[in-house]
Order: C-alpha cells, then sequence, then structure tokens
C-alpha cells in the first residue's frame, strides 16, 4: 500500500513560490488500477514522480507499505518495488532491447522470454530484440519498449505517465489489454496517468488532480460521467490517437 500524507510541491520563480501540488492526501491499495487524470497543469506528472523519486516533495510523507520512502532515492526505491515508465522514454546508445529487458527483470531470461515481454505490447519481436536503443527507434516504439521493461518488472506498483502518447491506434488497442492483463495476474498496484477514456475505464478508481489538488476520487461510474460532462474539465480521447 502506499500513502502520500499532506505532500506539496513547490518551484522558486523570479518572485515567489508555486506550488505545483498542494497538501495531497492519497491511498492506493494493493492489487488496484488507479488511474490519475485532470487538465493539463494540474500536477499529474509532477505526482508521478514524486513517486517514483524522481523528485522529491517539499513538504508530507510518503509511506510504501508502512516505510517512510519519502527521502529515497530513485534507486532505492526501485529496489523496494516502484517501476516507473517515463511520458517521453530514455535512449541507451549501446544498450540493445533484449539487454534492457534482462536488467528489468532482474533475473537470467532467455532470448525467448525476452521477446515473450515484447510481443505482449505489439511489437515483433525478431526485428526488436537486438537493436540498440538509440535514435533509430520511434517515440512510439520506445514507449512500448519500455512499457515492456515495466512487465518484466513485475513490482509491487507501477506507475505510467501517459502511456498512450506517440502510441498508433492498433498498439493502443493492444495496450488496454496489456492493463488489464496486468492488472488480473499481478498483485502489484498499477497508476496510470492520462486523459484517455478508454484507460480511465478499466481503472478500479479514478483521481482527478486540478491546479495541484486532489478534487475528486471515485469509481468510474462515480467519476467519468462528470468528467465526460464537464465541458473543459479535461481533454478526452476516444481511441483515436
Amino acid at each position: 500500500m502506499l500513502e502520500l500524507k499532506n505532500v506539496s510541491f513547490e518551484v522558486i520563480g523570479e518572485n515567489a513560490s508555486i506550488g505545483i501540488l498542494k497538501n495531497i492526501d492519497l491511498t492506493i491499495d494493493d492489487a488496484r488500477l488507479i488511474a490519475i487524470t485532470g487538465p493539463n497543469g494540474g500536477g499529474k506528472s509532477t505526482l508521478a514522480k514524486i513517486i517514483a523519486g524522481i523528485i522529491k516533495p517539499t513538504s508530507g510523507q510518503i509511506l510504501l507499505d508502512g516505510q517512510d520512502i519519502t527521502n529515497m532515492s530513485i534507486t532505492d526505491r526501485a529496489n523496494a518495488g516502484i517501476s516507473f515508465a517515463f511520458q517521453q522514454p530514455v535512449r541507451f546508445k549501446g544498450v540493445t532491447v533484449k539487454d534492457l529487458i534482462r536488467l528489468a527483470a532482474g533475473k537470467k531470461l532467455s532470448t525467448s522470454s525476452a521477446c515473450d515481454y515484447l510481443s505482449e505490447v505489439g511489437l515483433c519481436a525478431r526485428d526488436y530484440i537486438n537493436r540498440e536503443v538509440n535514435a533509430s527507434l520511434s517515440g512510439g516504439e520506445l514507449k512500448r519498449i519500455e512499457i515492456a521493461m515495466v512487465i518484466a518488472r513485475g513490482t509491487k506498483l507501477s506507475v505510467f505517465d501517459e502511456p498512450e502518447a506517440g502510441i498508433d491506434l492498433w498498439s493502443f488497442n493492444n495496450l488496454i489489454r496489456v492493463f488489464e492483463k496486468l492488472h488480473k495476474e499481478i498483485k502489484g498496484s498499477i497508476v496510470i496517468i492520462s486523459h484517455q477514456e478508454r484507460i480511465l475505464n478499466i481503472a478500479d478508481e479514478i483521481v482527478v488532480l486540478s491546479g495541484g489538488e486532489i478534487t475528486n476520487v471515485g469509481t468510474k461510474s462515480e467519476i467519468l460521467p462528470e468528467l465526460l460532462n464537464t465541458a473543459g474539465s479535461c481533454k478526452f480521447y476516444k481511441g483515436d490517437n
């Protein structure tokens, strides 16, 4: 279980500090799929990075299974069981796709098993397994490879920052199936930052973040109708990426 208690994050502007997150209280129970949504600039990606340890909150406390991880580094949080998939994945010159998946799995992995993870995210394994993770790969390809890495890790908490970005329609449909399978088969929790209605529709719980504050939390039946009927509250897509 992940708990955020009174978490805030500020940046220093020219004349004053600017509050990006304001007194966030949030509990993510085990084996839950949580979607965090809201308008652009509302603090969603910042919250995801704080959970992963990429940035540290200005104030507040973060607990993972009762352990205070507020000041833990991203490496220590990864070792504690938190995975993070960036909105814009990183390229690794000189490293192959197979190397990354094996590293993510944290154990000896056959080429066949590594290929299985690529197939899960809609990539033809034989075309990618030995490719270098460099500029020859598109953003959408990198995104799918990174998601395959997170699947290979199988951690207690997996955080995805707008996984649909740069993904074509066929791959997006496959991505939905991947998240549904992950949710069904692993005991860990999944947190997805998204505007995409079809992703929100598979969530156990939706958290709405606006202006750096949580403005609503509830099931999809409680939250989705209000979001879709409120003009200008968020930008939603119907799967036509």
